[in-house]
């Protein structure tokens, strides 16, 4: 046997010592194990499988735990079509059954022709019906704010804000349905003062003149051209005294006022049969305006639509600072007399 100091020999040197070769087969795998377990004892802080060799990375696969083979998966069962379809109508998800909301959804855009086009096309065609839009630059040069107001569920609006988003000129489309906002809208009003009874008989009459046949209204202004004050008096059958009628003209008049006032508006325009007023408030506001003027008679109106901002919020100290405490927290009732 050779003549060897432990502490320098490598594991093949220490199996080659014992007269065990690279290929160990029958009675020598015992030999070669107790070789093994003698060389680790030697070297404690050694790795057997570490070695300057050729064989090293050879006897390091073979030494390490393989990880174990996948697993085997069995072959799908037969279905049959029947099968296959009531498991596809099972797993479908059921349509949602939530209400159509109403939904603030504001767009910044660039400011450049044709971007109104591709937002409201996609909106329509997705089957959208707008219920406001208002759209106008910004402080920001080449940047535009849009806000856009429709009624739908909410997971159809959030597939229509992810594609309005992908459109290369939107920079960011936001949903401010759940968020608080400072809601404004502008409304202007031509507003009957001669009374409703007026009105009606002013729209009556109106459509008597438009209902004429064009062939006998020309040979009629052949006949007869009357002057505008004449033409005027046929607009109010009743037929009342002029100090009566201004009178009338006053009080509604000021009844208008009084009601726009009440909303925060004011009067822009008199006129001698109208008068014209501007409201700005929220659309429920406006809304309820309407229907409280509507008895004296809307000529015209115009809305400008919704405007929002979300409302930034408010810092201070905490509320457990200013909370009211309750009579058990401050009195002690085991401190009271009994009864």
């Amino acid at each position: 046997m050779k003549t060897f100091t432990t502490r320098t020999l490598s594991l093949p040197d220490w199996l080659d010592n014992f007269g065990i070769g690279a290929a160990c087969s029958g009675g020598q795998l015992e030999r070669a194990l107790t070789a093994l377990e003698a060389w680790v004892s030697f070297h404690p802080d050694s790795d057997p499988c570490t070695s300057s060799s050729a064989t090293s990375a050879t006897q390091y696969k073979a030494n390490r735990r393989r990880q174990a083979p996948l697993p085997v998966s069995d072959a799908p069962p037969a279905w049959s079509a029947q099968a296959a379809v009531s498991n596809i109508l099972y797993e479908t998800p059921l349509p949602s059954t939530a209400p159509p909301k109403r939904h603030v959804l504001n767009c910044l855009v660039q400011n450049e022709p044709g971007v109104l086009s591709r937002v409201s096309g996609i909106l329509a065609a997705r089957g959208f019906n707008i219920d406001s839009l208002v759209v106008c630059s910004t402080e920001v040069d080449d940047l535009s704010r849009m806000t856009i107001v429709l009624t739908g569920q909410d997971g159809v609006v959030e597939q229509a804000r992810r594609q309005l988003e992908d459109l290369v000129p939107v920079w960011a489309v936001l949903d401010y349905t759940q968020a608080p906002l400072v809601q404004r809208e502008l409304l202007l009003a031509k507003i009957n003062i001669l009374g409703p009874e007026y009105f009606e008989e002013l729209l009556a009459h109106h459509r008597e003149i438009t209902a004429v046949d064009p062939a006998s209204e020309v040979d009629s202004i052949a006949e007869s051209n009357p002057s505008l004050e004449e033409a005027s008096g046929d607009f109010h059958p009743s037929r009342l005294v002029a100090s009566q009628a201004l009178r009338h003209k006053h009080e509604h008049l000021k009844s208008i006022t009084y009601f726009t006032h009440q909303f925060g508006g004011k009067v822009l325009d008199i006129s001698t049969n109208s008068c014209i007023v501007e409201v700005s408030a929220k659309p429920s506001r406006i809304d309820s305006f309407l229907k409280l003027i509507s008895p004296f008679g809307i000529l015209e109106s115009a809305r400008t639509g919704l405007m929002a901002l979300p409302r930034s919020p408010l810092y201070g100290p905490s509320e457990d600072t200013h909370s009211v405490k309750e009579a058990d927290e401050i009195v002690d009732a085991s401190q009271l007399p009994p009864g």
